[in-house]
């Protein structure tokens, strides 16, 4: 079972170049709220930072403006263009365009289960390393911000809550992660989809550990 304990980059390519004979499970899909939408293709960035002081997830805010997922903390990414051709072309493209973070930096390690949001995105999460030495560059558009979590405090089941609300749609259950940003700064709340994908992923290396 994991805990809390370190994680290299090193144990992360193991457990990737081992994906296809790790055994686990998938957290269950959310029940779709826009029934009358068209599914549609996606991907996102699960960017993991090699800083010195320990591996770091690089997430966004969206900017509170948007149709979709508005104000939400997210990985980089958006929907699949025809000329893509594949989900990780769509989350190295779209993580360009959203943050300034160049394909250079990053090396991608695979591929998580497609996941299916309640707005009917159908995401694959593209898990990749990157190197620090980068400048960002925010479409202003779309992010509000960048910051970085320690994977080993997402990594970690005791900071995987769940919780519940009424919506105008029915009753909604779904995992939440509150990150107390360091130095008394302010509370980031990673809700839904990304805490989802992000619990996907902490089974997967739990199990292949």
């Amino acid at each position: 079972m994991l805990t809390n304990g370190l994680w290299t980059a090193d144990m992360l390519r193991d457990c990737f170049q081992r994906m296809g004979s790790v055994q686990w499970t998938p957290e269950p899909l959310e029940e779709r709220f826009f029934k009358d939408r068209d599914p549609a293709d996606a991907a996102v960035l699960v960017p993991i930072v090699l800083r010195e002081h320990g591996l770091q997830v690089l997430l966004t805010q969206r900017t509170a403006h948007l149709n979709d997922h508005a104000g939400q903390i997210s990985f980089p990414g958006g929907r699949s263009e025809p000329e893509d051709g594949h989900p990780v072309e769509t989350a190295l493209r779209e993580t360009e365009e959203e943050v300034g973070l160049h394909r250079q930096h990053i090396e991608v390690l695979g591929t998580m289960p497609v996941y299916q949001t309640a707005t009917n995105f159908l995401v694959t999460p593209v898990v990749a390393l990157v190197q620090p030495e980068f400048d960002l560059t925010l479409d202003s558009f779309e992010v509000a911000e960048v910051f970085e979590v320690p994977l080993d405090f997402l990594m970690n089941p005791a900071n995987h809550q769940t919780r519940s609300l009424q919506t105008p749609m029915g009753p909604r259950t779904f995992y939440a992660m509150p990150y107390p940003a360091p130095e008394g700064g302010r509370e980031y709340f990673i809700w839904g989809a990304t805490a989802a994908m992000i619990r996907n992923l902490y089974n997967f290396l739990s199990s292949g550990r």
